[in-house]
């Protein structure tokens, strides 16, 4: 085999794996979207498991901080007994806001494979003065791999949106 070939064949298999990972955080943004939160879901995977898993509940538990990556982080840490996730990966449906990014950077987590961009909070580079991976205090520069499974992503988001304009606009007379 080629060079060439066995990189696209490597490339392929990434983008399969990347693929598969992200339809459990979609599951999980679907949970979100069924208690009427912003429906963005994660999961974190370590040796080809899922460690750790969240969807938004920043309604529910009435916490700002309550986003899908963090609840995602707090259960891989338990499930692993530490706060350092070296060699993991999250998934989630949606570019991670400058305090998820945080979050990642401090627990070591390595890549993060994202759906969705997002123009007005992405920590990732969508927003350029925010770009929190930009550096890596903590270690090698965090791989970021955008745009899986995007357009579904997307698709739960402007849904929820949607339907929330249609709820929140006055009837008319």
């Amino acid at each position: 085999m080629s060079l060439s070939l066995a990189a696209d064949a490597i490339e392929d298999e990434a983008a399969l794996t990347h693929d598969h990972w992200m339809q459990f955080a979609i599951k999980e943004a679907e949970k979100a979207l069924d208690k009427g939160e912003v429906p963005i879901g994660a999961v974190i995977v370590f040796e080809d498991k899922i460690i750790g898993r969240g969807h938004n509940l920043t309604e529910t538990l009435q916490d700002a901080t309550a986003h899908a990556e963090m609840i995602a982080i707090t259960a891989a840490a338990a499930s692993q007994a530490s706060w350092r996730l070296d060699g993991a990966t999250v998934y989630t449906t949606v570019e991670p806001c400058p305090m998820c990014c945080g979050a990642i950077l401090l627990s070591r987590i390595v890549k993060v494979v994202y759906g969705a961009e997002d123009p007005r909070f992405g920590g990732c580079g969508s927003v350029p003065k925010v770009n929190v991976m930009s550096t890596n205090p903590f270690g090698p520069p965090v791989q970021l791999v955008p745009a899986i499974r995007q357009a579904e992503c997307q698709g739960l988001l402007k849904a929820f949106f949607q339907k929330l304009r249609e709820d929140t606009t006055p009837d008319e007379f």
